[in-house]
């Protein structure tokens, strides 16, 4: 959360409770998987029966230009809703930190690493790291960086 505030997406580092008074501007955060299955490792089939879900709620936002995946099962879970969609890339994007691909629907696709203790607790992510990847989800909007004020 902290990296979202920092690119000017959130109005409060962190969040504690339902009622403290986050918002998210031009940003949405969704689940590819709704559930923590043994080991944090979905399944495929547990990533199917969770699509729809996901389907859902991009259909629910028509505007999407940017989408940053936390994690390669987000940004194969969507590239695969695209796919269901009749969206088809060639050659199909592959999932590093901090790729950029404009996918063929002219949506952008940014992948990064999961935030998840592991990643952050071993330094494969680190906060500079996250912040790159909202920085340039920030440029990919096409906007400057603004910053929401906080109150206190």
């Amino acid at each position: 959360m902290a990296a979202l505030h920092r690119a000017g997406f959130s109005n409060i580092p962190t969040s504690q409770h339902q009622d403290d008074g986050l918002k998210l501007t031009d940003a949405f955060i969704a689940a590819a998987v709704r559930c923590a299955p043994p080991d944090n490792k979905p399944t495929p089939e547990e990533i199917a029966r969770c699509l729809p879900h996901l389907d859902a709620e991009i259909a629910a936002l028509p505007r999407v230009r940017v989408v940053v995946a936390l994690g390669k099962i987000a940004y194969d879970a969507y590239l695969q809703l695209l796919k269901t969609r009749g969206v088809m890339m060639r050659p199909r994007p592959q999932f590093a930190h901090a790729s950029m691909e404009t996918l063929s629907n002219g949506q952008i696709l940014i992948g990064c690493y999961h935030p998840s203790r592991q990643n952050t607790n071993t330094g494969k992510l680190t906060a500079s790291m996250m912040d790159d990847v909202f920085r340039k989800s920030r440029r990919a909007l096409g906007r400057n960086l603004r910053r929401t004020p906080v109150s206190k």
